[in-house]
């Protein structure tokens, strides 16, 4: 059992960053009811940012009063795994700040979470390393092993089997958040999501070995691919609309991002990405958009 000394520092702030998925492939059903995937992981300068202060109880807020704060969140049970595993029978007091749209496609629960665990194993000195984070990790959810990573990695399996892809240059994106909630449940089990069935040959498909062939070839258009988009436009249309605005509008190439709703659209740079949000905002001035660019980490110690 791993001791829990009295930490020297007793308030840690750390940002958890916004995840897409630059190419998404569904290639069957698992006999567990969950999905094998191949995908391409970007994190993205959106960020949510979370405040850690040593306590004597666990307790956690937020400054969306809506938001579930109690032992359902991820960074709640993130926590209470921490305490589970290792014995510590210290708490913190956490707070949330979130700037990620929730239920979007971005991981922004998974981000907190993997923030979260990194943030407690300094605060409370549990001296864990990365290989058991992670697999700490991996009960908390797919994505939360890599938001522990963050930058450009290549996901197998469910999504959480992890390879390091060569870091992507600065790269510029505009995102519209919409209103509506997509459920990934009831995405993986439409009718129209039609798993491609291709076989893996050393772990990854041929069409995935193009995909991360093209991506390190800076051929980016060419790798945003997401086999969600048929059934989910197919239930809101609406998406579909969006996203040949950003591709009319100036966008190199334009995604959904995940199992939605956010939509992305690809931008020559930040100056573009500027100018196509305000011509945007002109014709849709009730459309959410944020610009964001690549970084190379899923979450950050800023103090």
């Amino acid at each position: 059992m791993i001791s829990c000394a009295q930490s020297e520092v007793k308030q840690h702030v750390w940002r958890s960053y916004a995840k897409i998925n630059l190419y998404l492939d569904v290639l069957k059903k698992r006999r567990d009811g969950f999905h094998n995937i191949e995908t391409i992981f970007q994190s993205v300068s959106l960020f949510d940012e979370l405040t850690f202060r040593a306590a004597t109880t666990l307790t956690l807020s937020c400054n969306l009063a809506h938001l579930n704060c109690g032992p359902s969140n991820l960074v709640h049970r993130a926590a209470l795994l921490l305490q589970e595993k290792t014995g510590c029978q210290k708490g913190a007091s956490i707070y949330l700040e979130k700037n990620i749209p929730i239920g979007a496609g971005l991981a922004g629960g998974s981000g907190n979470a993997a923030a979260t665990l990194q943030a407690l194993n300094s605060l409370w000195d549990l001296k864990l390393c990365t290989t058991q984070l992670e697999r700490f990790a991996r009960n908390l959810g797919a994505d939360v092993p890599y938001c522990l990573h963050g930058g450009t990695r290549a996901g197998v399996l469910r999504g959480e089997e992890l390879y390091p892809l060569p870091p992507l240059p600065e790269l510029w994106f505009l995102f519209i958040h919409p209103k509506q909630s997509v459920s990934a449940k009831e995405v993986y089990n439409h009718p129209m999501l039609a798993p491609t069935g291709e076989k893996p040959f050393a772990g990854k498909t041929a069409a995935f070995r193009e995909a991360i062939r093209s991506l390190q070839q800076s051929q980016y258009e060419g790798v945003l691919f997401n086999r969600m988009e048929r059934p989910v436009f197919s239930c809101y249309p609406q998406l579909m609309d969006m996203k040949l605005a950003l591709i009319k509008a100036g966008c190199k190439a334009a995604l959904m991002s995940g199992s939605g709703p956010t939509l992305l659209g690809l931008c020559e740079s930040q100056e573009q990405g500027i100018l196509i949000s305000e011509n945007l905002k002109n014709t849709a001035p009730d459309w959410s958009i944020s610009i964001a660019s690549t970084v190379p980490y899923g979450t950050k110690r800023i103090a």
